[in-house]
């Protein structure tokens, strides 16, 4: 073979080389996340959009399934690997047909330990025909929140276990949150998921209470005339939901009916009441 022969046929390859690479992949997969930033214990919810074009299905779960779908995670300073701590699968079993996607909910805090504060990266894999398909990186904070108050739970049927809450405010797309958080001393050091408990307005100062049956109430101002009471079933091996209701506040619920009946009167307006001062 001639050089020029030669030349011709390692510019061919090149170009062909160069296509495939600019081409768009048979599958694609993507994660995005909820928020930028978690309070530490959160679930860190997230949402996997995989898009098939390949000839064959996509196959994930199942138990003649060969695909896989996973979510690395790295410490953003050091881009070390974390260690997963649970081999559940990341989500429920799904098929993908050719020309179809789908969106799917994954929860890295099932799979991962995110509880130190510092930034991580997520990286969607999905694993087809033994290639990688690799999606693009998603920064996230894990945060510890601002503490407001606290309380300590004592277990009378299980010794030396004793339960403390938290309760925390960060900032959430513009808003101020209030979250609880809760962690076990004396029986391992477990720390429960973290709970985002809404909108919080700094007039009244919110408070957490544990009654002697196990239920934990925490109560939160929402807004001008509303507060939150949001319940909780605290056991010594379970931490659940319970119960979530609006409370109207009984003063500016009386203040607001006053000016109702003034106006209608065309009467004299009462003078405002001062809610806006922060606690």
């Amino acid at each position: 073979m001639t050089n020029r022969k030669i030349r011709a046929a390692l510019a061919c390859a090149a170009l062909a080389l160069a296509a495939a690479a600019e081409s768009p992949s048979e599958i694609s997969v993507d994660l995005r996340l909820d928020e930028i930033d978690y309070v530490a214990g959160e679930k860190v919810r997230g949402v996997i959009d995989i898009k098939n074009t390949a000839p064959e299905k996509v196959s994930v779960g199942y138990s003649n399934s060969k695909d896989r779908l996973i979510v690395e995670i790295f410490r953003a300073s050091d881009m070390s690997e974390l260690e997963r701590v649970s081999d559940r699968p990341f989500v429920a079993p799904f098929r993908v047909d050719t020309n179809e996607g789908q969106k799917l909910e994954v929860l890295l805090a099932n799979h991962y330990a995110l509880t130190e504060p510092r930034r991580y990266l997520a990286r969607p894999v999905l694993i087809h025909g033994g290639m990688r398909y690799e999606g693009q990186y998603r920064a996230f904070d894990i945060v510890p929140g601002i503490k407001i108050t606290g309380a300590l739970q004592m277990f009378a049927n299980r010794e030396g276990l004793s339960r403390e809450f938290s309760l925390l405010h960060w900032t959430r797309k513009g808003h101020e949150h209030i979250f609880l958080a809760a962690t076990d001393h004396g029986g391992g050091d477990r720390m429960w998921v973290t709970s985002d408990l809404g909108a919080l307005m700094r007039i009244t100062r919110p408070t957490v209470s544990i009654l002697p049956n196990g239920e934990v109430i925490v109560l939160h101002r929402t807004g001008p005339d509303h507060f939150i009471r949001s319940e909780f079933w605290s056991l010594p091996d379970a931490l659940e939901f319970h119960t979530r209701e609006l409370i109207q506040d009984p003063e500016t619920a009386g203040q607001s009916r006053v000016k109702e009946m003034y106006n209608k009167a065309g009467g004299v307006k009462p003078v405002d009441r001062p809610w806006w001062k922060f606690w």
